[in-house]
């Protein structure tokens, strides 16, 4: 594929001259064909960068020259040309592939930023399936092909090998442990034992005896000698879970244990030594909170030599189902249950959900869904609360895209003009969209995600404006 290379598909030989010198003056190698067969043999041959596609040939419709791009996956972008009665047409288009349509008749300035757009869309899209293509969708326990998670199993990659204590932050339930996990069995202590400690599940009472250890009679209860999480992990790693619940007095502690290697146990006299890489974890801000009193200055620099922080299910873009359809296809053979996928609804849902408690509360929740129900397809009425309504309650409607930018226009512009006459929500709507359009540069698709809305949205305005300019 060129990355300069324009298909011009047009069958009137006047309009393809025309558009053909308004983009004369680009650095684009601009070929046309007047045929949809034409087209598409031109496209088999040599995939362009982008097509400007009118709608009307003479062989076919338009409409199947972009369907057989999109089910060939061709790299390449889109425009459809169409008159002024077919916008309902161009919608379809987009829905069905097309970056963007132009609407007869259009200057040499509109052509020039659409295509400018399209090319520079394209070019965006085959470096982010680069990446894509190379990258990991499965590494020690993580599942997931998203860019931030690709920079975390390199820095754990980096990272393996040194026997440099390493810093794990991330939300509840995003991995921390995992990754701790992961940082083992990649390095070369990999066959030593893997040892980990919930500084915030233990009684800090017993908490110096779970890492160090005790003699016989040290405390109530100590009926023989014990050994603790260091000695344990001795000739592999010690995994140091919410680290930032650790008692102060203890934390002092294990600030002597990282510098020498060296402790003694509880009610001991004897000094041990081991040799263990140290991971260590929390959910919290650890510099809040050193400023906060509550951490050890100097145990948070000792420790923090290589930070990994996990990012929210939220922030990792197309990981979610990804992980979900993972969690499905274990948990019902785990349940002898026939799920396979999930349907469109219920995929939006889970996508579009915020995860406040990351990947533990999906894993909770497809559960949830394997254990009550069973079908080869998990449906939206499948969905526990909080992805469902509650119960007992009547549902609510969401508001559509349409009546969110109605909203946000009104609220932002006001519905009054400046001398008090209430203005139509239209003239208003207009006003905004025709703004977010020009500081996009024309790009609509751009400007439409700029107000968060879908560009059909925009086109199924804009031809409801010229309909209204029409009767008035």
């Amino acid at each position: 594929m060129s990355s300069n290379t324009i298909l011009l598909v047009e069958d009137t030989p006047s309009l393809a001259r025309l558009y053909n010198q308004y983009l004369e003056g680009e650095d684009l190698t601009v070929i046309a064909v007047g045929t949809g067969k034409e087209a598409l043999k031109e496209i088999s041959e040599n995939p362009p960068a982008a097509v400007l596609l009118d709608l009307r040939l003479p062989d076919m419709d338009g409409l199947d020259i972009l369907k057989e791009i999109r089910s060939r996956e061709l790299p390449c972008e889109v425009v459809v040309i169409t008159a002024h009665g077919s916008i309902n047409v161009a919608v379809e288009a987009m829905r069905a592939g097309a970056y963007d349509f132009l609407v007869k008749p259009f200057n040499a300035d509109r052509l020039l930023v659409t295509v400018r757009n399209a090319l520079k869309h394209r070019s965006l899209s085959a470096i982010v399936e680069t990446i894509k293509g190379s990258a990991r969708k499965e590494y020690y326990g993580f599942i997931g092909s998203s860019l931030a998670m690709q920079a975390v199993y390199r820095t754990i990659d980096a990272t393996a090998a040194s026997k440099a204590t390493v810093f794990i932050t991330g939300e509840s339930g995003s991995g921390k442990e995992v990754a701790a996990e992961a940082i083992h069995r990649q390095s070369p202590r990999k066959n030593g034992p893997f040892i980990a400690i919930n500084c915030g599940a233990i009684p800090k009472d017993l908490m110096e005896s779970e890492i160090f250890g005790h003699v016989k009679g040290a405390f109530t209860g100590a009926h023989a000698d014990r050994e603790g999480a260091a000695s344990r992990a001795s000739g592999g790693t010690l995994f140091l879970d919410e680290i930032c619940e650790m008692d102060m007095a203890l934390q002092t502690k294990l600030l002597r244990f990282i510098q020498t290697g060296t402790f003694q146990k509880v009610g001991g006299s004897k000094t041990e030594k081991v040799d263990v890489r140290f991971v260590c974890a929390t959910n919290r801000d650890p510099m809040a909170e050193v400023e906060a009193g509550n951490f050890r200055e100097d145990l948070y620099y000792r420790l923090h030599v290589i930070p990994i922080h996990l990012p929210p299910l939220r922030d990792r873009d197309g990981d979610v189902i990804e992980i979900a359809r993972h969690f499905l296809t274990e948990y019902s053979a785990e349940e002898g249950r026939a799920f396979k996928d999930f349907d469109p609804d219920a995929e939006q849902v889970f996508a579009t959900y915020k995860w406040p408690g990351n990947i533990r509360q999906m894993q909770n929740i497809i559960r949830n869904i394997v254990v009550l129900n069973d079908g080869e397809s998990v449906t939206v009425d499948m969905l526990p609360p909080p992805l469902n309504r509650p119960s007992g309650k009547a549902p609510v409607a969401a508001p559509s895209p349409a009546d969110r930018l109605s909203a946000g226009v009104v609220a932002e512009q006001g519905a009054t003009s400046e001398n008090g006459d209430i203005r139509p929500l239209w003239k208003v709507e207009r006003d905004v969209i025709e703004q977010a359009i020009d500081a996009c540069d024309g790009n609509i698709p751009k400007a439409a995600a700029k107000l968060g809305v879908s560009p059909s949205t925009i086109y199924r305005k804009k031809l409801s404006w010229e309909s209204e300019e029409a009767e008035s």
